[in-house]
């Protein structure tokens, strides 16, 4: 069996070269940033993840880390309709994970940027006294004529999202408390683990002429989402609990766990999914083209606020941590 290569042997810069060896992409290139055609706007996201906070290596497989990663910048980039171009990443490294670790991170990285068509990858590395910190940079493109269509939003504009809510926390609940009832919450699992969004929603918006008035990227719970639109559009939305959309086993496990299935949709974080509201006049179109959305809500007056409706028509006010209110 050949010895295992370490960072000290290898160097940063070889260390580097080899993680991009096959891989479509060219290390050390110019420094990175996206110049956006003249009939485009650029916008760049970010993300931090960091061991122990956002993940725990002892059941976190490297490989989905990497490929979660990229998602967690991407989506922030769909959300606002823009079409990735370049990713860049940094990494703080510490002693306990070996190069063929990082190896098999960055092979999860290079399958998220691959999926969602980054056209230029840069790597930096660097240790890191307190685990594995991940620090992603993307940036895009957003055409100026679908920028102009976007619509005003409107009282009665439809909030829609574009996966299953609350199952990330729930799958991450699986893994800390249930590790030997893996392959019966596999769904919830995947949810946590390896989340995945449609590459091509983007261009089928646009191809369907539907342009959302708001997007965000839900990774920090619906409530958390929700306040963010009421604050952006000045008026108010109405989420219906019977509405939001739930992995199958949510309620018996969350019975099991004593956690409500709908505040780990409204606050648990990590579901990474989109959120986009949508002129009411298009309901039938985007219902008969976006069949994997869910219809949960509605901007409504600015005076309504940001509630969840219950089954019994009841409105409770929506909170959210971070937000003072």
């Amino acid at each position: 069996m050949a010895e295992t290569q370490t960072f000290a042997q290898l160097g940063r810069v070889e260390a580097i070269r080899q993680l991009f060896e096959g891989s479509g992409y060219t290390p050390f290139g110019e420094p990175l940033f996206y110049e956006a055609k003249s009939h485009d706007f650029s916008t760049t996201a970010q993300a931090l993840l960091m061991e122990g906070m956002d993940f725990n290596l002892e059941y976190f497989p490297l490989k989905h880390l990497g490929y979660k990663s990229v998602v967690a910048a991407t989506g922030e980039l769909l959300a606002v309709m823009a079409k990735p171009a370049t990713l860049s990443l940094r990494l703080g490294v510490s002693a306990k994970l070996d190069f063929e670790q990082i190896r098999e991170f960055w092979q999860g990285v290079l399958a998220a940027a691959h999926q969602y068509g980054y056209a230029s990858l840069s790597l930096d590395l660097q240790p890191s006294k307190n685990g594995l910190m991940i620090a992603v940079s993307a940036s895009g493109s957003c055409g100026k004529t679908a920028a102009a269509k976007r619509p005003k939003a409107q009282s009665k504009d439809l909030i829609c999202v574009s996966g299953r809510l609350g199952a990330a926390y729930l799958g991450q609940q699986v893994l800390e408390h249930r590790s030997g009832e893996l392959e019966k919450y596999r769904m919830m699992l995947a949810s946590y683990l390896k989340p995945e969004l449609d590459p091509n929603v983007v261009r089928n918006l646009e191809d369907c002429g539907i342009y959302p008035s708001f997007g965000y990227f839900v990774n920090r719970g619906l409530a958390d989402a929700v306040l963010r639109l009421t604050r952006d559009s000045g008026l108010g939305a109405k989420i219906y609990a019977d509405r939001i959309p739930f992995e199958g086993n949510s309620f018996s496990l969350g019975k099991d766990l004593d956690i409500d299935p709908v505040s780990a949709a409204m606050n648990g974080g990590d579901d990474y999914v989109l959120l986009f509201t949508v002129p009411i006049l298009k309901m039938e179109e985007f219902r008969r083209s976006f069949q994997t959305f869910d219809i949960i809500g509605h901007l409504a007056l600015p005076d309504v606020g940001a509630v969840l409706v219950s089954p019994d028509g009841l409105e409770h006010p929506i909170s959210a941590q971070g937000w003072n209110i």
